[in-house]
């Protein structure tokens, strides 16, 4: 016979907190069993939530190229003392020339290249630091009013706009400013995308899902070399304007093919919405306990504390609890150390003296093998010791390639640092995602990105500086991470567990586990 009450649910219950309990300890049971299997219409959801990240890597390595002083040589009509090691500062124009056309890049187009480090770095610093104003400004809002779809949609239509008007940049101020508004609207981007992926799908499936953020962020990456080689002859302005008219046409397909976390529409009362996705998903598998599970939602509200919609008060849900606290500051410093060397090891190849082209492109092909080496982490070793050891790994190959003078060793520690610092931040992400409840999970995340993209900003301004002093790049870069590392003590381990809702079940699961 069957269960009349699967799951514990009964709506004639008297006792409205424990039947509060069971209808978020149901909603998570079938999502765990009715998403344990993964089949084709949660893989395109995916892949089209994933795309997000492809065309957010696209922007954030971009300057790479567009922002790159271009190759000169001497001018061959003139009998001046001019060599491949002058400052071409110190030369007249008609001494020498540029390689390629003057609009290659930003630097020859508007004649920067005598222009001080703070000037050659400010649009990537701007476009770094919009990431983090937008993250603080807007990450909360999926947590709160907005919800992950809304959020993930919003940000990507901001950043491929503001791409697509880069292109009529008159100087350099105007650049940064765009670019400043291109950095707020992708702030959100990899949050949303991974959030509303690992909230999907149950936990056999969580880290395999969950890396395909990861992973298109590395096709978006690794496409550039191949778009910019292609438009090696073109003005920069060429580069923006491949990028961004994908990205437009990409909206339109996630506003009307993409469907939003049952898990955050539950929470914030929207019951009948949560129950129609996972209907559509779930198929044939368990429709009574659905509509069960809707007709009991109706007799009691959810936590109305963990469904604000004030924009801000996730955030200082994350404040108020020591415990949750400590885990936020920790994980932004891990994030923040990770993100110098992630995002400052290709911003500086270029000064390895290497092929610009073939640098780029061996640091994007080495993210792939972080994906599946990530995946199986996850699933058999601990988060803690994983991260920690790959922050290590990493910091010592940056402090080395910045001692080291010869050119083949030191992109080969280069490749390595950078390999170790993405694992570790493919690490962090999703062991920040199980850390903290749907409540405020998104919020959490973005500080955790925003810290991230916070390092960016220096890092940036670091390259331009190590220009002259290498240690002042890459061996900051490998110090930070390595210190950084050691933070992850403070963070207990989450191999194996469910994913929970409310900031009270999150505090019972980590008392119970303390006893």
């Amino acid at each position: 016979m069957a269960d009349p009450t699967p799951f514990g649910l009964d709506p004639n219950m008297e006792d409205p907190e424990t039947l509060r309990t069971n209808l978020l300890n149901s909603l998570d049971q079938i999502i765990e069993q009715n998403q344990s299997s993964f089949g084709w219409k949660q893989f395109l959801q995916a892949i089209l939530v994933s795309l997000a990240s492809l065309f957010d890597g696209q922007q954030t390595f971009i300057s790479v190229y567009t922002d790159a002083i271009p190759t000169w040589h001497c001018s061959t009509t003139t009998t001046t003392s001019c060599t491949t090691n002058s400052n071409i500062c110190d030369l007249a124009d008609s001494d020498w020339s540029w390689d390629s056309t003057a609009s290659t890049t930003i630097i020859s187009d508007w004649s920067l290249q005598c222009s001080s480090s703070f000037i050659r770095g400010l649009p990537a610093s701007s476009y770094f630091l919009g990431g983090v104003v937008g993250g603080f400004l807007l990450g909360t809002l999926a947590d709160s009013s907005l919800g992950r779809k809304k959020l993930l949609l919003i940000s990507c239509v901001t950043m491929s706009l503001a791409s697509f008007i880069t292109i009529f940049s008159p100087n350099v101020w105007v650049y940064s400013a765009v670019r400043f508004i291109s950095g707020v609207g992708r702030s959100s981007i990899s949050t949303c995308v991974l959030v509303l992926l690992m909230e999907k799908v149950g936990k056999k499936w969580r880290p395999r899902v969950g890396i395909m953020q990861f992973f298109f962020f590395t096709l978006g990456f690794l496409s550039l070399p191949l778009i910019a080689y292609l438009n090696r002859a073109n003005s920069w302005r060429a580069l923006y304007l491949c990028t961004s008219i994908p990205a437009v046409l990409y909206c339109l397909l996630l506003q009307f093919f993409v469907s939003e976390s049952p898990r955050w529409l539950f929470m914030n009362g929207k019951k009948e919405e949560a129950v129609a996705i996972l209907l559509k998903s779930a198929g044939q598998n368990y429709p009574s306990e659905l509509k069960l599970l809707l007709v009991s939602s109706h007799e009691v509200e959810v936590d109305s504390s963990n469904t604000s919609n004030h924009p801000y008060k996730s955030m200082k849900d994350l404040f108020a609890k020591r415990w949750a606290m400590k885990r936020t500051l920790t994980v932004m410093v891990l994030g923040f150390g990770i993100g110098m060397v992630y995002y400052g090891m290709p911003l500086g190849v270029g000064s390895l003296g290497f092929n610009i082209y073939l640098s780029v492109m061996f640091n994007a092909l080495l993210e792939i093998p972080s994906y599946p080496i990530t995946c199986i982490i996850l699933e058999r070793w601990s988060r803690k010791f994983s991260v920690l050891g790959f922050c290590l790994v990493s910091g010592i190959c940056g402090i080395v390639c910045a001692v080291v003078g010869q050119k083949g060793v030191r992109i080969g520690l280069e490749l390595a640092s950078f390999f170790c610092s993405r694992t570790a931040w493919n690490l962090i992400s999703m062991f920040t995602v199980e850390l903290f409840p749907t409540c405020v999970r998104n919020s959490a995340t973005s500080l955790l990105r925003q810290s991230y993209v916070l390092s960016a900003v220096f890092s940036s301004m670091l390259v331009s500086v190590g220009s002259s002093n290498e240690f002042l790049s890459y061996g900051v870069f490998g110090l930070a991470i390595f210190f950084s590392g050691f933070f992850v003590g403070f963070l207990p381990d989450t191999r194996g567990g469910m994913l929970c809702d409310t900031m009270d079940e999150q505090e019972r699961k980590e008392n119970m586990i303390l006893r």
